[in-house]
């Protein structure tokens, strides 16, 4: 389940309680964290569908073995 950025989860994910920070390429803050699993990412792309945004997940794997999850909106030319 995506656990929205706020001070409280900012701090989970600083001790490790996270596996997954989820970020925007357009934003400074995290969107929010996860666990990582195949219903994380599906939670993801079925909001950004009911938000009627076609999107990516890029997946960046870090040095402790957690990952940084970049979801970018597709732009159809």
């Amino acid at each position: 389940m995506l656990e929205p950025h706020s001070n409280e989860t900012q701090t989970r994910w600083d001790n490790g309680d996270f596996k997954v920070m989820v970020m925007s390429p357009t934003m400074s803050a995290p969107i929010g964290f996860c666990e990582g699993t195949s219903q994380d990412e599906s939670e993801i792309l079925e909001t950004a569908e009911t938000e009627g945004v076609e999107v990516i997940i890029e997946k960046k794997a870090l040095k402790t073995g957690r990952e940084i999850w970049t979801v970018r909106a597709v732009c159809e030319i």
